[in-house]
């Protein structure tokens, strides 16, 4: 009983490491969101054409609410698993806001911000 509490316990212990430690980014646009929050006048615009290229597992942009998010590094972690790539290179606002997302995602989000939409 007290093997199997103590199982109990680790396991508990695990999955809360793993729900609250941050995710580690691999795409190398660490940074970029920040400055573009912190500064709006810097912020790189671009066009649906240059985003569409970016439609690949590999190399995976999307756009929501015309802001555009580089989710590379996020494809492969991704709960939904290939769902994300449904989008990739296009406009995912309306997957993005579905019923399937916590609201955790509204927040992690902005870590993938490159830029907005332009005309």
């Amino acid at each position: 009983m007290v093997l199997l509490v103590a199982l109990a316990l680790l396991l508990g212990l695990f999955l809360a490491v793993l729900l609250f430690n941050p995710r580690h980014r691999k795409s190398g646009h660490e940074g970029k969101a920040q400055t573009s929050l912190n500064n709006d006048k810097t912020s790189k615009s671009y066009s649906k054409t240059e985003v569409s290229l970016h439609n690949k597992r590999t190399d995976c942009w999307i756009i929501i609410k015309k802001k555009v998010y580089d989710v590379t590094s996020y494809v492969e972690e991704h709960p939904g698993g290939d769902a994300i790539l449904a989008h990739a290179g296009d406009d995912s606002t309306e997957g993005f806001f579905g019923p399937q997302h916590a609201t955790r995602v509204f927040d992690m989000i902005e870590d993938f911000y490159i830029g907005d939409l332009g005309q």
